[in-house]
């Protein structure tokens, strides 16, 4: 894989220098302290067009992640007039430590929920749409027939508009995962989260080698299509750690990293270990791109849409006529074992 020219770190955007007196940013201990640190600190949502995109969702029905996982840039992303939308339910089958999504035992599932998606992104006239989803390991294909039918319809209404699914790993489904490749969006997601050691307590229900796998698969099945993966730091792991996560995922052909700092959702879920500083963030990614990865954010609030459309924009495929772009997957990383 190549590099593409830098952009400006995320990190830069949310602090800009020593605080208390600190000679840098890694310093002070935050957790000691009992406070977050100033870079975490957004401004409340609010503005038109976040009252706006509210009512839209509610009018169609629709449930987005920034609102059920509590995301941090809810108030930037929606005055921007972007959001993610989750589909099939608001409740997931699984119960991660880290997940502000609410689990049980989820309804049916929609049939028309692509449609009213679609109708909705065609309203807000976004360039690139993202659409992710609860689990529902209680269905056969994991409601991967319900990715694709978005995925079609928002091509029928907005054939301008680029589509970035976020999927959970169907179990390890084959098949489930080539319902969606064949779709064709322009890019599948599917967050790592965290190191291999820490999976029993971060995704007790995942598995590291089955995430692995399923970004290698798609990309087998769809070479034109982007792959894409987040890690959350501040759950216990090390640098060392992380770095094997970075390698292995490209070794498996991914070209899109997000990293972020793990809030705490709750006093139910897992606690912070720390807070990593913007000059971590911004070293981490050099390590990434070290690696090959064609595109990095790296910072204190990144998530896994956040600047999405930058993405799609930094490491499109070109399309040949009557075909898909070709993608090299470059499978000799030094440091990559699984």
């Amino acid at each position: 894989m190549r590099h593409l020219p830098e952009t400006e770190s995320l990190a830069s955007l949310h602090y800009n220098g020593p605080v208390d007196g600190a000679r840098d940013d890694t310093a002070v201990d935050w957790l000691a302290e009992g406070r977050k640190p100033p870079w975490l600190k957004v401004r409340f949502p609010g503005g038109e067009d976040y009252v706006r995109l509210k009512k839209l969702m509610r009018r169609g029905g629709l449930h987005t992640v920034c609102e059920e996982a509590h995301c941090p840039n809810i108030g930037e992303c929606w005055d921007a007039g972007t959001a993610t939308f989750m589909i099939l339910g608001d409740t997931c089958t699984r119960a991660c430590g880290f997940c502000a999504v609410k689990s049980g035992r989820p309804g049916a599932l929609d049939n028309l929920e692509p449609m009213r998606v679609a109708n909705a992104v065609r309203e807000m006239g976004i360039g690139h749409a993202v659409v992710t989803s609860v689990n529902r390991d209680d269905q056969p294909d994991g409601g991967a027939g319900i990715f694709a039918e978005t995925i079609r319809w928002i091509r029928r209404l907005s054939p301008e508009t680029s589509v970035e699914v976020l999927i959970p790993d169907f179990l390890g489904d084959d098949d489930a995962l080539a319902t969606v490749c064949a779709a064709e969006p322009e890019i599948l997601n599917h967050n790592t989260e965290s190191v291999p050691r820490l999976y029993r307590r971060v995704r007790p229900k995942g598995r590291y080698e089955r995430t692995l796998g399923l970004l290698r698969r798609a990309k087998e099945l769809d070479p034109g299509t982007i792959t894409k993966s987040g890690v959350m730091v501040g759950l216990g792991e090390t640098r060392d750690e992380l770095l094997q996560v970075f390698a292995d995922l490209a070794r498996c052909g991914v070209e899109v990293l997000t990293v972020g700092q793990y809030l705490r959702p709750s006093a139910k879920h897992l606690p912070i270990d720390r807070y990593y500083a913007p000059s971590e963030f911004d070293e981490l990614r050099e390590a990434a791109l070290a690696l090959g990865f064609r595109h990095v954010e790296s910072g204190p609030l990144v998530r896994s849409s956040y600047h999405a459309e930058r993405h799609v924009d930094g490491v499109r495929h070109p399309v040949p006529p009557g075909g898909r772009g070709e993608t090299n997957v470059s499978v000799d990383l030094p440091g990559a074992e699984f």
